[in-house]
């Protein structure tokens, strides 16, 4: 008989802050998973704004991309403010060909100049999901990208063309926190707010029927992926993170 590997144990992530960016590449990324560590947090008072690098206009087969931007962030807007999000920053850099490198941190950094905050989220960049599935370029872009651009919104001599009167250097992100990586370190307690994850996830129902997915249930989907995370923290339901300190030391 072979013994089954134990779960991973995780640590519970930090929430002494107040306000976090998240960045990613398309409408819907947030919200396999992660959106119910949002509802969590914006239940608690936090400021989460959201920041979509691309409108996902490449995303549905069957709708051209002119129409499908449109309909994709509809989507996002409405996704969010279901988690208690009510600010979503659309870059609308072009979806499927995203490229790491100066331009796309550029923008990055500008909204992290923008937004000001304490934590800056993503999802996983790593190469692929855990396993054989590999991960989409796009993720991978924007994740590297933005562990670079942190830095660089902290630099006044880096993109200092973007400073004026009303827009200053920001050095103030602590961490920047990747979530669902094969390489999660950390979870957070998403129990309570499940249903407001699934809710989330639903709300991209242009996007969920262009997939072609029969029978596609989203609670059971993200239940499959909290559900693991829970184990490892002692819960019911945990969404995990890669911790990627800033800083020395």
């Amino acid at each position: 008989m072979t013994d089954r590997p134990a779960p991973p144990s995780y640590e519970p992530l930090p929430e002494d802050w107040e306000t976090a960016l998240f960045v990613v590449a398309h409408p819907d990324d947030i919200e396999y998973g992660a959106a119910a560590a949002v509802a969590r947090w914006t239940g608690q008072g936090k400021r989460i704004v959201y920041c979509m690098v691309t409108s996902g206009e490449a995303g549905i087969d069957g709708l051209h991309p002119d129409e499908c931007a449109s309909v994709r962030e509809a989507e996002e807007i409405a996704s969010a403010r279901i988690v208690g999000v009510d600010e979503v920053v659309f870059l609308r850099l072009p979806d499927g060909i995203l490229e790491y490198g100066v331009a796309l941190r550029r923008a990055i950094a500008q909204v992290v100049r923008e937004q000001r905050p304490d934590v800056a989220l993503t999802i996983n960049f790593r190469e692929t999901f855990g396993g054989t599935n590999l991960n989409q370029a796009d993720h991978i872009a924007v994740g590297r990208a933005l562990l670079d651009a942190v830095r660089d919104a902290g630099n006044r001599w880096i993109f200092p063309e973007q400073l004026t009167d009303d827009l200053e250097p920001w050095g103030g992100v602590r961490a920047v926190w990747a979530g669902n990586s094969p390489q999660a370190t950390h979870a957070v307690d998403v129990t309570d707010t499940f249903d407001a994850g699934v809710a989330s996830l639903e709300e991209h129902r242009a996007y969920i029927d262009g997939l072609g997915w029969d029978g596609w249930d989203p609670e059971e989907f993200l239940d499959g992926i909290l559900r693991s995370g829970g184990q490892g923290l002692g819960v019911t339901h945990a969404a995990t993170f890669e911790v990627f300190p800033l800083g020395w030391g």
